[in-house]
């Protein structure tokens, strides 16, 4: 779409006032329209996770008739949707029309096989179970400051929500590994772990950023701290990583008990989840639970501070007002991580960029 002449979106041949604006040579509504229409390929690309398209392919090319069957959708209709995958560069294809055969790319068969350990899958799976669908009501979210998500209407908050459902929990937490993986990996091989010794990662989840840190740092000795739902999901995944005896599993709730003492606190996108009064108190309990020298990690889509360039965190802030509403959480600039920090008692911070628009936003106790 990008680059089509004007001629592609409007009928020239009707009736065209130009007598008061100032034609601008180059200057189309192509952005305008590709951003407008962006939901389509998005909704392309989730359903093909939804149906288990790139997990089929992983086995070898097939054909149309055949990947159709396989699916479990119409082979008359198909054609249009493996295409776009083609277009849109997702899936090669050999031949064309009903004799075409298709096989992943190698992006797509690295990250969107479910039987490989690369798998990032678990975010798009969430996306289109759930927010495709709640973000239809960003207007409403913007005029009202009532969440768009589960708890719209007087429902059971987010979290009430997702805590409640065994299946709902583990996709969520699924979904916010494959979201991560890519930045705590440049965490573990970034950051100085050498000087510490005792590290907790407060909102844990499946333990996924402990075990990255054990493979990477055999000095370290972790702790996965979440709620007790969530206990035997990460106490699984750390047996099944063979690593028991360096990771320990506890549980609690952040908010209402103390943090275990560390050298180092984590938080995995989780002072985002909360207002400002929240994320506060958090980074208040994480001085206290630090030992002197010690740091806190925010491992987040911070904004940059002039709010011009991190559009996905932005968004993802957006994402917030639609999951728990004006009174909930929202992301943030550095500035105002470093405010916050200096509040409680630390002595300076820090942004690292990670992958993409991510950063660690890095809070330095006094020693």
């Amino acid at each position: 779409m990008p680059g089509l002449p004007a001629s592609q979106y409007f009928d020239l041949g009707q009736p065209f006032n130009t007598e008061n604006i100032v034609m601008t040579p180059n200057l189309t509504p192509a952005r305008i329209l590709e951003t407008a229409t962006a939901f389509w390929p998005a909704k392309v690309l989730l359903s093909a996770v939804e149906l288990g398209l790139f997990t089929r392919l992983a086995s070898g090319p097939l054909d149309n008739a055949s990947l159709a069957k396989a699916l479990g959708i119409r082979a008359d209709r198909s054609l249009d949707f493996f295409d776009a995958l083609v277009a849109l560069g997702f899936l090669e294809r050999e031949r064309a029309s009903a004799s075409a055969t298709y096989r992943n790319t190698p992006e797509t068969d690295l990250f969107l096989d479910r039987n490989k350990p690369t798998y990032t899958g678990g975010m798009p799976e969430m996306l289109n179970a759930r927010l495709f669908r709640f973000w239809n009501g960003l207007t409403e979210a913007l005029r009202t400051g009532e969440a768009q998500s589960e708890s719209k209407g007087g429902g059971s908050s987010f979290f009430e929500t997702l805590y409640a459902d065994a299946a709902r929990l583990e996709q969520f937490l699924s979904a916010m590994a494959s979201l991560q993986i890519g930045n705590f990996m440049t965490l573990a091989n970034q950051f100085d772990f050498s000087k510490y010794r005792t590290v907790l990662d407060v909102g844990g989840a499946n333990a996924q950023l402990s075990r990255v840190l054990a493979a990477r740092h055999p000095r370290l000795s972790l702790t996965s701290f979440d709620l007790p739902q969530v206990a035997p999901i990460a106490r699984r995944e750390v047996e099944k990583a063979g690593m028991l005896s360096r990771i320990e599993v506890a549980s609690g709730d952040f908010f209402s008990d103390a943090f275990p003492r560390a050298d180092v606190i984590l938080m995995g996108n989780i002072l985002h989840d909360w207002s400002e009064d929240g994320k506060r108190q958090l980074i208040q309990k994480a001085h206290a639970a630090l030992r002197p020298g010690g740091a806190l990690i925010a491992i987040e889509n911070v904004i940059d501070d002039e709010r011009r360039q991190n559009a996905f965190g932005l968004l993802m802030s957006l994402n917030m007002l639609i999951e728990l509403g004006a009174s909930g959480g929202f992301d943030y600039t550095g500035a105002q991580y470093d405010a916050w920090c200096k509040a409680a008692g630390f002595a300076r911070t820090e942004v690292v960029p990670l992958t993409g628009p991510a950063s660690a936003a890095i809070a330095y106790k006094a020693s």
